[in-house]
């Protein structure tokens, strides 16, 4: 019975992790609402996103996912991808930074 109870209340507690978090999309991104939507239809980031590459940074999701991988991900887990003509070598599992290739 206690086994029982138990996963049924880490049943609900997961529920309503997944509800909150989708009832909230947006939310703990720096892009406006409409710049989001603008960078996820491929359209071109805002110039201030520029000034966020820098080492030991993570990268913001909508910001990588404009990117395009330029070097897979390497026995280190490094991949290189390039954003609006910037080349970003950064942790592929966390998305951190390691350096910037051009400037």
């Amino acid at each position: 019975m206690n086994k029982l109870t138990a996963a049924a209340g880490l049943s609900v507690i997961i529920a309503l992790a997944a509800t909150s978090a989708a009832a909230n999309p947006g939310k703990g991104g720096s892009l406006p609402p409409g710049l989001e939507k603008k960078a996820q239809r491929g359209g071109e980031l805002p110039p201030g996103w520029r000034k966020k590459l820098q080492k030991g940074v993570i990268l913001e999701p909508e910001i990588y996912r404009h990117g395009v991988i330029v070097r897979p991900v390497d026995e280190f887990g490094f991949v290189t991808i390039r954003i609006e003509g910037e080349l970003v070598r950064l942790v592929h599992a966390t998305h951190e930074i390691v350096d910037i290739l051009s400037h």
